[in-house]
C-alpha cells in the first residue's frame, strides 16, 4: 500500500497584528508573585511550580499568529507535546482551562482524555451580536454568524493501583468481602454510599472528606483481615480525610454565573496597542481580564500556582498577580513578549508588587 508523506499546514498567513518584529530589552521579567519569559514553554515547564490552574489559549488553527495553523485538523499535532507535559507536571489538584474555537477544541479533545485530562464543562463567551457589525455579509454567509468562543475546564485524573478514583472505591469495598450496602449504614445514610459513591457511571459522586474517612474505618474495622489495610492513598497506611481531600481540584462556584458568559468582545481602552489609545491592537486573540480573574479566582485558592504557556500579553498572569496567586507564564513570539513584559511591568507598579 503507498503511503503518503504527511504535508504540515501552512503557519503562514494573516500573522500578527504588529508587524515590526521588536527586539525586547528583557527576555526574563519576574517579582514574588509573577515569572515571564521569552521562550517555548516546553523548555520552561520543569523549572515552573507545580502548577494548580492551566489556562491554555493557544493555536486556534485560523492562522491567528505566526505559528498558528491554517486549519483545525492540525491543531492536536500543534498541542500534543504541550499536553504530554502538562499531564507530567499536574497533580490531582490541577484544573486545565482550554480556549478555543468549538471545531478547534472538538480536535484537540481526544488528545486531552489521552494524557488523563477529565472533561467537566464547556463554557461559552457569547460575545452578542455587536461582535458581527462590519465583520459578516449576512446575504454570502452559508452558516450561522459566529460570536462566541469556549473556554473548557478539565480536571488531571490521578490514578490509584492503576483505577479511576470511582473504580478505586469500589474495589476497595469488595475487597473488604463486606456487602454493598453495608456501606450505608458505615456513613450514617440510607442509601447514598451505595447510589453514589460506589456508582460506575455519571451519578459517582465524589465523597466528602468525613464519608471517606468513616468508609475506611469501618472497612479495616471489619473487613476481611487478609485484605488490610484497606483505603489506602500513599501506599503505607489507611488514607484520612486530608489525603483525600487532596484528590480532586477546588472549584468555588460565583454565585449567578452559568456556562454562557454573555460578554462583549474587547473595545478601545481594554486593547492594548501599539501607541497607546490610538494605535492599533497588538495581538488580534486577547481575552477580557474580567473572564481570567473569574475562572482563576473560581479554580484556585489565594497563593495557588497558575501556568500560562502561551502568554501572547499575559492576561492570565496579571488576573493571578491581582488575585495574590503565583504566575509562570512564557511566549515564545519576541514582539509580543516586549509588549507582554512592558504590561506586566505597568501592573506591578500599580499593584504596587515592584520587582
Amino acid at each position: 500500500m503507498k503511503t503518503h508523506k504527511r504535508i504540515p499546514p501552512s503557519t503562514v498567513g494573516r500573522g500578527r497584528a504588529v508587524k515590526e518584529v521588536m527586539t525586547p530589552d528583557l527576555v526574563h521579567w519576574c517579582d514574588r508573585l509573577t515569572d515571564i519569559r521569552l521562550g517555548d514553554s516546553l523548555t520552561l515547564y520543569p523549572s515552573w511550580e507545580k502548577p494548580t490552574v492551566i489556562v491554555s489559549d493557544g493555536g486556534y488553527g485560523v492562522l491567528g499568529f505566526e505559528g498558528d495553523t491554517s486549519g483545525h485538523l492540525a491543531l492536536p499535532d500543534w498541542y500534543e507535546s504541550h499536553i504530554a507535559a502538562w499531564s507530567q507536571q499536574a497533580t490531582p489538584v490541577t484544573t486545565l482551562w482550554f480556549w478555543n474555537s468549538e471545531i478547534g477544541w472538538a480536535a484537540v479533545h481526544p488528545v486531552l482524555e489521552k494524557y488523563g485530562w477529565r472533561y467537566m464543562n464547556a463554557n461559552i463567551w457569547n460575545k452578542g451580536k455587536g461582535h458581527l457589525a462590519g465583520n459578516v455579509n449576512t446575504r454570502k454567509i452559508r452558516r450561522f454568524p459566529v460570536v462566541s468562543e469556549v473556554c473548557v475546564q478539565y480536571t488531571f485524573e490521578v490514578k490509584v493501583d492503576g483505577l479511576s478514583l470511582k473504580a478505586w472505591l469500589r474495589q476497595e469495598w469488595k475487597r473488604t468481602g463486606l456487602p454493598f450496602r453495608v456501606a450505608n449504614e458505615a456513613c450514617g445514610v440510607r442509601n447514598v454510599a451505595t447510589r453514589k459513591y460506589f456508582n460506575q457511571g455519571h451519578l459517582w459522586y465524589f465523597p466528602p472528606t468525613e464519608m471517606f474517612e468513616k468508609l475506611q474505618q469501618y472497612a479495616n474495622q471489619h473487613g476481611d483481615p487478609e485484605g488490610k489495610p484497606y483505603f489506602v492513598l500513599d501506599g503505607k497506611q489507611p488514607g484520612t480525610a486530608e489525603q483525600w481531600s487532596r484528590r480532586r481540584s477546588t472549584f468555588h462556584c460565583p454565585h449567578g454565573f452559568t456556562n454562557v458568559w454573555d460578554r462583549p468582545a474587547l473595545r478601545d481602552h481594554e486593547r492594548c496597542k501599539v501607541h497607546g489609545e490610538s494605535g492599533k491592537a497588538v495581538h488580534f486573540n486577547q481575552k477580557p481580564l474580567d473572564l481570567m480573574s473569574v475562572i482563576i479566582e473560581a479554580s484556585s485558592d489565594v497563593g495557588d500556582v497558575i501556568w500560562e504557556p502561551f502568554g501572547g500579553l499575559f492576561t492570565a498572569c496579571i488576573a493571578a498577580r491581582r488575585l495574590g496567586r503565583k504566575a509562570f507564564g512564557g511566549e515564545i513570539d519576541a514582539t509580543y513578549f516586549h509588549y507582554g513584559v512592558q504590561r506586566m511591568i505597568e501592573e506591578s507598579l500599580r499593584s504596587g508588587h515592584p520587582q
